[in-house]
Order: structure tokens, then sequence, then C-alpha cells
């Protein structure tokens, strides 16, 4: 029904318009009583492969929903009733922001691809809390982190700790993202002595809410695909080194490279098939330089269970999507659920545990 009705009505209007109906739907779908836990109890895989536990947390699928499409966590009892093992929402920033100027969101459908410049447009981290108090958690929720675009890099740390102390006890992750492209020198954060020490402040900052939250969420870095591989491994060296625990690979590209959409020219992160294969081997990548010892999050281009499964064996425990969601629908994550369970009996692995790494 979404392909052939929905769909077609959806790519009719702006992107960033159509983005807001479907949002405020969603929103309206998780206030009717009952109804979410009761969706989940039939879309909730039930193939013990799939299961995992993962920083004292369980996992019913390594599917999540990514960062960018719930940026205000209004509608996470929705997204967990279409199957997801968990959910991402934001980026959420200590004060609430515009973001840059509209347009900012472009679809390129020849592509399979998204653009957005959104600049981190949220309600800020008091409303975020708010919302995710009242909501029943039916799979781990994940907050993405960032700061306002008013806040030089000299302060950045300060903005990352507000948002820690605001919503520790109703994230189940952080997520501190410094790869956005579309903050200004947000990106610059990530060099290793600058990531190093924004992390070690973030770990700290969450032990020491420990004792008011009961809650020590870990803490995972999301990074972005264009960085030199030197520079790539640096990084990855200083999350480690920092005390993070797990690594999201990757963030939206600047590349552009293939494209025949009008719409590449427009500025902002690329997402979507155009970038299955290069996060696919920056997660290999990561995951050679980490030799498993933290989770990593594998991210960008995932349409199909084969694509999944190629982040898992390329090193990732769970992987995310976002632009698939678009371009397939909801029906994507029973899909994708489904034929990872067939993938991974077919590679003879009894979890998607024993698949991790088996590619790198």
């Amino acid at each position: 029904m979404y392909r052939e009705l929905l769909k077609p009505l959806l790519f009719r209007l702006d992107a960033e318009d159509a983005h807001h109906l479907t949002i405020h739907a969603l929103a309206l779908a998780s206030g009717i009583p009952a109804w979410p836990a009761l969706a989940r109890g039939f879309t909730a895989p039930s193939d013990p492969r799939l299961k995992q536990t993962l920083w004292g947390q369980p996992f019913a699928s390594p599917v999540g929903l990514a960062a960018g499409l719930d940026k205000n966590g209004v509608a996470t009892p929705a997204f967990a009733a279409l199957g997801f093992g968990f959910l991402e929402v934001g980026t959420v920033t200590p004060l609430a922001q515009a973001g840059n100027d509209r347009p900012r969101l472009f679809r390129l459908p020849s592509d399979t691809a998204l653009i957005n410049r959104m600049g981190f447009n949220n309600a800020g981290a008091s409303a975020l809390h708010a919302q995710l108090k009242a909501a029943p958690h039916h799979a781990p929720v994940w907050v993405n982190i960032g700061k306002n675009k008013v806040t030089p890099n000299e302060d950045a740390v300060q903005d990352y700790l507000k948002c820690v102390r605001a919503l520790q006890d109703v994230a189940d992750a952080f997520v501190v993202n410094v790869s956005s492209p579309n903050t200004p020198n947000l990106r610059a954060l990530q060099a290793a002595d600058e990531l190093s020490a924004l992390v070690r402040a973030v770990v700290k900052e969450v032990e020491a809410q420990r004792v008011k939250t009961l809650k020590r969420p870990p803490v995972l870095v999301k990074l972005a695909p264009d960085l030199h591989p030197a520079d790539f491994e640096a990084s990855v060296g200083a999350v480690l080194d920092a005390g993070a625990s797990g690594l999201i690979i990757s963030n939206t590209t600047l590349a552009r490279d293939g494209l025949s959409h009008p719409s590449a020219k427009e500025a902002g992160g690329l997402s979507g098939k155009p970038l299955t294969g290069r996060s696919t081997e920056l997660v290999r990548a990561a995951y050679q330089i980490t030799q498993g010892r933290v989770p990593i999050v594998g991210v960008g281009g995932i349409f199909s269970p084969q694509d999944a499964y190629d982040k898992i064996r390329a090193g990732a425990n769970l992987v995310e999507v976002y632009s698939a969601l678009i371009y397939e629908g909801p029906s994507l994550v029973r899909r994708l659920n489904m034929g990872l369970s067939e993938l991974l009996a077919q590679g003879g692995f009894k979890n998607v545990q024993e698949a991790v790494g088996t590619a790198s």
C-alpha cells in the first residue's frame, strides 16, 4: 500500500512537508492507548538468532532507526511498533533552534538517495525529556546529542554535558554527534585530540549523573565517512582511549560521485544507496582497528537484508536505517528482520554475534 498509494502522494509534496506530515501521523498513533504495545507483539521478531544483549540491554533485533527521522522523540511508540530493535532520536541540542533555512531536504529518486542540510533543528533538551519521560519504551531509545549552532567549538563540550544532565534518566544510550556536515565547524571536533577530550568529558559526566539517575547509559560516537584513512584511524583510537562504549559508522557524506539527479548539486549530507558500499568498508576498517573491543553500529544505504548482513559480517553488531524507510515504507523493518534470519541460518550462524566480523 505504501509504494502504490502513500509514497506517490507523499512524493508530490515538498520533502520536508512530507516528513512533518508523516511524523505528525506517527505521533498521533503513538498516543492510541495500548496500540503500540499490541502491535509490537506481532512485529517484534521472535527468532533467537536476532537477539543480542549489549551493554546489559536486550535487543530483539539488530535493526534500529537512525537519528534524524524523529528529532524530538514524539513518535517512539509508533516506531517501536514497526518492529525495530532500538530507536535513535535527535540530534538534540541544549536549547531549541530552528536549523538552517528551507528548502533543506531533497529527494534524489534516480539515485535512491536524500540530501539534507537541516542544521540540528529541534525543540531542545527539555522538550525531548518531557516526550521520552511520558512515552513507554518498548525498545531501547538512544539520544543523539550535539551543540547549538551559536556555541563556538571551544565551548562545545559544555553543550554536550548539558544534554547528558538533562536526559540521562530517559536515555538508554548517548550518541555523541561530531560528524554532521550541516553545523559550521562541527566536524573539526572529530580530530583526535579534540574528540578525545570531548568523549572523556561526556563519559565522566555520565558516570557522575549515575548517582542521581540510577542509570549509566553507554556512550557511542558517530563518525563521518569523509575522513582521510589516517584521520579515521586516529579518531577511532581516540574514541576507544577516551572510554566510549561503541561507534556508529557512518554519518552522511559530502561526496557526490556517480549521482544523476539534478538535486545532487545541493549542499548538505548525502544518504541512501550511494553510501552503501562506502559505509560497509568503513565498518570493516573500524572493526579491524578495534579488534571487536566495542560494538559497532553500521548505518548507510541499508535497503535489503543483504545490505544489513554485509555490514554485520564486516563488523557491525547493530545496523540503522533512515533513507530506506522513505523509499520502501514501514514494511522494510519486517522484511529486514525476516531476511536477516534467513541469511544467518543459511550462513550456519546461531545468532547475530557469531556473524559479526566474519568477513573482515
